[in-house]
Parts: structure tokens; C-alpha cells; sequence
């Protein structure tokens, strides 16, 4: 599988309206009253955020740069690692009561929600996942050179997944999200038989 990864040639759940893909760039129209989440604490199951997949297996570590023109309370963009409807997480940044906040989303069955709080909006984000045996580490950057980790979870293993970036406007009228430089690389069996 090479490293970066053509946007063209990957798959839609939930499509939205308006996109386009240019130059390692994917620019979408987040669909209004969109969201991912599953039961706790509010009570109702959202699946329908557009998010934009390429089916991965084995062991791999994936990046993506996220920009967002967020306005209403719970925009967010970032990234997505599915295996199905009940078993996925996303990451990236989520704009909450005018702050920026690195935000990620576990869901086994149900979902957890975790933030962390910018003290100043910032422009791009990268977000960065490792995907190794059972777990996924999953980090951020501002600049693609230093990243600090954000969380450490769990996911199936040996279990394929569905991974690319993914946004939601669970409650406004709509968003535009770009993503810039994804790309997903296998670990190789060489580098796990040395830990």
C-alpha cells in the first residue's frame, strides 16, 4: 500500500452534497444535523456524518491534516477508524461554546466522549493513529513534526476497518471541512518482531 493515499479512489458513507478533490485535497459541505454517536448520557443514536473511507487491514499507523470553518456549537472535523455502526472512533477538533477542543469519540456499542481545550483556535490541526494489535494510539500535532498523544484505546483485533477523514454538524446548518495529506502505511511484520 503506498503512503499517501488518493482521495478520488476511496469510498463515501453518507456522501454529502457538495465536495470536491483536488491536489491531496478533499474540500466538503459537512451536511447540516449530521453527527456520530451512540446512546450515553444523550440518549440518541446519530450515524449519518459524511466520512470518506479506505478499507485497511492489518497493522498501520495513518495521518491527516483537518481545517475547518467551524460556527456552530459541536462542528467538528477529523478522523475516522470504523469497523461498523456500533465499533468505531473519531478524532480531531470539535468546536464547543466558541473553543477549540481536540476532541475524540470511542464507541463500543456505546460512546464516550474526551476533550482537550485549546487555549487559542488554531488554523489546521494534524491528527495522527497507530493501529497495533489491539489498540489504537492516537495523537496530535499543529505543525506534522511534534505530535502529543491524546489517548490510548481499544479496537479488535485482526479485525479489517474503515479509516479516513469524516466531519458533523449535529446542530447547525452546515460547514466547510478541507483535508490535506492523508496517508496510510503498514507496519511491517520486522518492526513488531524487534519489540
Amino acid at each position: 500500500m503506498k503512503n499517501g493515499h488518493d482521495f478520488a479512489s476511496m469510498t463515501w458513507l453518507n456522501e454529502p452534497q457538495s465536495w470536491e478533490t483536488a491536489n491531496d485535497k478533499l474540500t466538503m459541505a459537512v451536511t447540516p444535523r449530521s453527527d456520530y454517536w451512540r446512546i450515553s448520557h444523550y440518549g440518541f443514536t446519530k450515524d449519518d456524518g459524511p466520512f470518506l473511507y479506505a478499507p485497511v487491514g492489518g497493522e498501520f499507523e495513518t495521518k491527516l491534516k483537518i481545517t475547518g470553518d467551524y460556527t456552530a456549537r459541536y462542528d467538528q472535523a477529523g478522523l475516522m477508524i470504523r469497523i461498523d455502526h456500533e465499533h468505531w472512533l473519531k478524532a480531531g477538533i470539535e468546536y464547543v461554546d466558541g473553543k477549540y477542543n481536540i476532541s475524540t469519540v470511542v464507541t463500543h456499542h456505546t460512546s464516550d466522549w474526551s476533550v482537550i481545550t485549546l487555549d487559542h483556535p488554531s488554523e489546521s490541526i494534524w491528527i495522527k493513529a497507530v493501529r497495533c494489535r489491539d489498540a489504537v494510539e492516537l495523537f496530535y500535532s499543529f505543525d506534522d513534526k511534534e505530535y502529543i498523544m491524546m489517548r490510548i484505546c481499544w479496537m479488535q483485533e485482526d479485525c479489517p476497518v474503515m479509516v479516513g477523514p469524516y466531519a458533523a454538524c449535529p446542530g447547525g446548518d452546515g460547514f466547510d471541512a478541507r483535508f490535506e495529506h492523508f496517508c496510510i502505511k503498514p507496519i511491517p511484520k520486522k518492526d513488531k518482531e524487534q519489540e
